[in-house]
Formats: structure tokens, C-alpha cells, sequence
């Protein structure tokens, strides 16, 4: 298995790491049992946030009596130096650790800078000064936004998107954090869940000695799909690279990357999951989004007060009213017989 360096930060782990969002989805012991096998398959680095619900406590609870043989980052979406304080020391607690290998900002639209004037990076400084953090990072979804972070020089780890659907511009991203020697998280690896096939993935990943995907995993059978390839990594072959061209030509465009930064909708519409329902149902078995409860959820498009929440939230800068109504209106077609997939 590929080892990767997160750049000035020194961290050294295999090229296949944990994102623990999807763990707040499942009950504690499994959750446990789930991320003790990570470890004992060979992951190393696991990826939280104070947002996601219980995460950080399931890690902790996980790894509690084992610190020192794992690297923990988690976020903080806090954007006032109180809720800074406040969001660092309840994450200490939960994961059960006097230290953070890597404290982000989550999804940030700003890049922080010692004397902007919100105090935020002097929290960053001081955290690390007293040792509770290691390293500084930040996540982010806007393009202009992560390379205004890169180029800052302020931050050892950027996290970002990215995946084969990614556009050259992300990838010159990449290119400009190995520049900078800085290390580069990869989430959303599986586009939102729109990419299906793991092995051209982690293949695409693999070209990259910068990078470090963090999967995000909630069952037993992904992670062991993912831990399958530390000793047996699959490679860029010429089928892997026919395939992935093949997903492109399909896939690029404007498509709704299911991040759920629009939510919630005032009009109570499930965004993060109707705007990309076409796509959905053509990439994975159709009936359980025909499902009685799925029409109830689409008909809700209707009630679209074209607010422009979502649109100002989207950090892809979609026209998500419009989207939502493209999909409606091929998801009427398909239930109607009018459309048919196969």
C-alpha cells in the first residue's frame, strides 16, 4: 500500500484513510466495531467534525487507551473565537484525547489570516501553542476560496473535493498544494455517492502522492472493500482509464454533488437528494426511489417558493430551483412510462 505524506505536517499514512461522517448514521457498537477494523485492516488517519452529531464520541470510544497509534482530524464550524474554545474542548472530550493531529476549519467561505479581525486564526495559533492541536487545516468547497487558503501559506492541510469527475482546475488545486507543501485531503472520492465502481477510484487516487481520499463509510461490507486493497491496490490500466473517460463523458456538467450545504429548505424539499435524482436512478437500482415515499418527496418540488436559500448556499453555485425542476419533470416522465430506464 502507497504511503502518503499530508506535506510540512510530516504525517505519513497509507493512501486509503477513514471519513467518519457516515458513522453517526449507525448505532455505537457497531460504529465501534466498524473503526476498531479499520484499524486492525491498516487504516491509520480518520476524519471527523464537531458537526457531525456523535461521530467524534464513537471514535473516542473507539480509540480510547490507543492515541498514539492513530492520527485524528475534526473540524470546528465555528466562526467566533467563544464558539472556537467552546467547540475545541467539547471535541477533546468526545474523542477522549488531550490533543488534535489536525484542527480544521469547516467549510469555511473566508480565508482566516492572523489580524483580520474576527481573532479566529490567532485561536488556531494559541490552541497550537497550548498543545491541544498539532496542525492547522481547512476545509473548503469553494475553488476560489481553497486556493486563497493554499496560496496563503497559513494552513498545513486543505481538504477539498475530488474525485475523477473533478475539473482541471481542481486538479491544478492538487498540483498547487504539492507546490506549497501542503497536504490535501480528498472528500467526496465517490462524487456524492454517484461514482459506484471503488477500483477506478482508488485507482484515479493513486496517481496522485499527494493526496489522501478519506472514504466515507457506514457498513461493515465498504469498509471491507476498501481495506481489500491494501495489499491488492488496484492500478491505472488502460480498461480502469476507458471506464473512468466513459463516466466522464455521462457525468460532467451541473449535477448536485449531495453535499446538503443547501438544507434544510424551507419548503421542506429533500434538495440534497431530489436535484440529483435522475442521475440517481440511472446509477443505482431504481425501485427504491420510486417508492411511494420518494414520489411524496419529489411532488414537494412543487411547493418550491424560489427563495434562493439554497442557491446562495450551494457551494458549487448551482441553480438549484432549476435543477429540482429537471428532475421533477424526468422523474414524472419515468413513473409515467413515458421515459424508460433500464
Amino acid at each position: 500500500m502507497k504511503q502518503v505524506t499530508l506535506g510540512k505536517t510530516g504525517i505519513t499514512v497509507p493512501q486509503n484513510a477513514f471519513g467518519a461522517l457516515p458513522v453517526q448514521r449507525v448505532g455505537m457498537e457497531d460504529a465501534v466495531k466498524i473503526l476498531r477494523r479499520a484499524y486492525e485492516g491498516g487504516m491509520r488517519f480518520f476524519d471527523t467534525a464537531r458537526a457531525y452529531s456523535d461521530s467524534e464520541e464513537k471514535l473516542g470510544n473507539a480509540f480510547e487507551g490507543m492515541r498514539d497509534k492513530i492520527y485524528i482530524a475534526t473540524k470546528t464550524m465555528a466562526r467566533t473565537p467563544e464558539d472556537f474554545w467552546d467547540q475545541l474542548e467539547t471535541s477533546l472530550k468526545l474523542l477522549k484525547t488531550d490533543y488534535i493531529d489536525i484542527y480544521q476549519f469547516h467549510c469555511v467561505d473566508v480565508c482566516y489570516r492572523e489580524g483580520d479581525g474576527t481573532g479566529m486564526y490567532e485561536c488556531m495559533l494559541e490552541a497550537k501553542k497550548q498543545g491541544k492541536i498539532r496542525h492547522i487545516g481547512v476545509t473548503a468547497h469553494k475553488l476560489n476560496v481553497a486556493r486563497e487558503c493554499v496560496e496563503s501559506g497559513l494552513y498545513e492541510t486543505l481538504q477539498y473535493p475530488f474525485s475523477y469527475l473533478s475539473s482541471e482546475k481542481e486538479r491544478e488545486l492538487v498540483k498547487l498544494c504539492k507546490e506549497h507543501n501542503m497536504g490535501f485531503i480528498a472528500m467526496k472520492g465517490l462524487a456524492g455517492g454517484l461514482l459506484n465502481h471503488s477500483k477506478a477510484v482508488f485507482a484515479y487516487m493513486s496517481q496522485f502522492d499527494n493526496v489522501l481520499p478519506i472514504w466515507g463509510i457506514q457498513k461493515m461490507e465498504e469498509l471491507e472493500e476498501w481495506l481489500s486493497y491494501m495489499d491488492h491496490p488496484p492500478v491505472m490500466d488502460e480498461e480502469t482509464k476507458k471506464f473512468i473517460e466513459k463516466e466522464r463523458k455521462e457525468l460532467t456538467g451541473e449535477f448536485c454533488r449531495g453535499c446538503g450545504y443547501c438544507m434544510p429548505c424551507p419548503a421542506g424539499i429533500k434538495i440534497n437528494n431530489c436535484a440529483r435524482m435522475s442521475l440517481m436512478l440511472r446509477r443505482a437500482p431504481s425501485k427504491n426511489w420510486l417508492s411511494k415515499e420518494w414520489q411524496e418527496n419529489m411532488k414537494k418540488i412543487e411547493d418550491c417558493l424560489h427563495c434562493g436559500q439554497c442557491m446562495s448556499k450551494c457551494p458549487y453555485e448551482l441553480n438549484t430551483p432549476e435543477l429540482l425542476q429537471k428532475n421533477y419533470e424526468d422523474y414524472k416522465n419515468i413513473l409515467s412510462g413515458k421515459t424508460v430506464i433500464e
